[in-house]
C-alpha cells in the first residue's frame, strides 16, 4: 500500500450565516494546505442549512481553486440525482483546468428524503436517476456523442472519469463502485441495522471493502476513502468540554427519532457516534482501535458533530498534521488488502 493521503472534509456548518460559513471554510482549507493535508473536501446539501450550509459545490471550489495552489479540491458529495449531469459534467471540466488538474469528484444519491421534492424526484426515485445521470456523465467526459454526432464536451476532460468516487452505504454498491474502477467513499454517518444498533463501524465498513476490492478489475489502483470525526485539543479536558454540546444535541436528535442511545455518558455517546475527541495522544490512540484505517487510501477528517470555535477548528487541524498524520501515513502499509 501507498503512503495514506489526509483530507480535510467540511459540511459548512459553523453556526453563522452564509457568507461566514463559507470565508472560515476556505481559510480552513487554506490553513491545510499550509499544514500538508493532501485534500479538502466540502458536502452539498440543498434548503437545510442545518445539515450543511452549500447547495453549489462547484461554484465554492471555484472559488477555493483561486486561493489555494496544491491541496486537492473534492465534493463529498454531489447528489447527483438532483443535478443536470451535462452541466455537471462541464462545470467541472472547466473548474479541472483552473486548479490545474487537483478536482476530485465524489458523487452519491443523496439522504434527506424532502429534498428530492423540489427538483421533481421522489426519495425512492433517487437510485435509478442516480445511475443515469452517473452514464451521462462519464459518457460525456470520456467523449461519446451527445445527442448528436458532431455534439461532445467542450472543454474535453477524459482525466475526470479516472476522478470519480462513489458513496454508498452497501456492498452491493462499493461492488458496483470497485468493477468501475471508481473510488469508495466510506461515511462516519454510516447507518446501523435497526435490529444491531449497537454494531460497530468496522463491523459495518468491512464488507464494503471486501466487496469493493473482490470487484476491482486487475491491475486498477484502489482508491478508498474513510471520513472520520476528529476534533484534537491541547488538552483533553478542553477537547470534551468542546465537544460535549454539539455531540449531546445529535445524541438527543438521534433518541427523538426513535433509536436507542448506548449510554448517556460522554464517553458513550463518544462511542455511539464514532467522534475521536482528546488530546493527541487520545486521539491517536482511539483512530487505533478503527480496523478499518489499515485498508484505506485516503482519511478525512471532519468536526462535525462537534462545534468548536474557528480557532479551535484550525489547531485541529494543526495537532492533526503534527501529532498524528505522520503515524497514519504509514499505517498499515504492509498488509495490503
Amino acid at each position: 500500500m501507498t503512503v495514506k493521503r489526509i483530507g480535510f472534509f467540511t459540511r459548512l456548518l459553523d453556526n453563522v450565516p452564509a457568507q461566514q460559513r463559507y470565508r472560515l471554510a476556505l481559510a480552513q482549507i487554506q490553513h491545510a494546505e499550509r499544514l500538508g493535508f493532501d485534500s479538502a473536501w466540502i458536502a452539498q446539501h440543498h434548503f437545510h442549512e442545518k445539515e450543511g450550509g452549500l447547495p453549489s459545490p462547484l461554484l465554492f471550489l471555484s472559488h477555493a481553486a483561486a486561493v489555494t495552489r496544491t491541496i486537492r479540491l473534492g465534493t463529498a458529495i454531489i447528489t447527483l440525482p438532483m443535478e443536470n449531469a451535462l452541466r455537471v459534467a462541464e462545470d467541472a471540466a472547466v473548474l479541472d483546468l483552473l486548479c490545474d488538474g487537483r478536482l476530485e469528484i465524489g458523487l452519491g444519491s443523496g439522504g434527506t428524503p424532502d429534498s428530492f421534492l423540489p427538483f421533481g424526484l421522489t426519495f425512492g426515485q433517487r437510485g435509478a436517476a442516480f445511475a443515469d445521470n452517473l452514464h451521462t456523465l462519464l459518457s460525456a467526459w470520456r467523449g461519446d456523442s451527445l445527442g448528436h454526432p458532431d455534439n461532445h464536451l467542450y472543454p474535453a476532460a477524459p482525466q475526470l472519469a479516472q476522478r470519480v468516487w462513489i458513496a454508498t452505504f452497501s456492498p452491493e454498491g462499493a461492488a458496483r463502485a470497485g468493477e468501475a474502477g471508481h473510488g469508495l467513499m466510506l461515511s462516519r454517518t454510516q447507518p446501523r441495522a435497526d435490529d444491531y444498533p449497537e454494531q460497530p463501524l468496522n463491523a459495518i465498513q468491512h464488507p464494503l471493502i471486501d466487496a469493493y476490492l473482490a470487484a476491482l478489475p486487475a491491475g486498477c489502483e484502489p482508491r478508498i476513502l474513510a471520513s472520520r470525526t476528529a476534533f484534537v485539543a491541547d488538552s483533553a479536558g478542553w477537547a470534551r468540554r468542546v465537544a460535549e454540546p454539539g455531540l449531546r444535541q445529535q445524541a438527543e436528535q438521534y433518541r427523538r427519532s426513535g433509536h436507542r442511545l448506548r449510554g448517556d455518558t460522554l464517553d458513550a455517546i463518544f462511542a455511539q457516534f464514532d467522534a475521536h475527541i482528546g488530546d493527541a495522544e487520545a486521539v491517536k490512540a482511539s483512530l487505533a482501535q478503527d480496523s478499518v484505517l489499515p485498508r484505506v487510501t485516503d482519511i478525512s477528517f471532519q468536526v462535525h458533530s462537534v462545534e468548536p470555535s474557528p480557532a479551535d477548528t484550525l489547531r485541529s487541524l494543526e495537532l492533526i498534521a503534527e501529532r498524528i498524520a505522520p503515524w497514519l501515513r504509514t499505517l498499515g502499509q504492509k498488509p495490503a488488502y
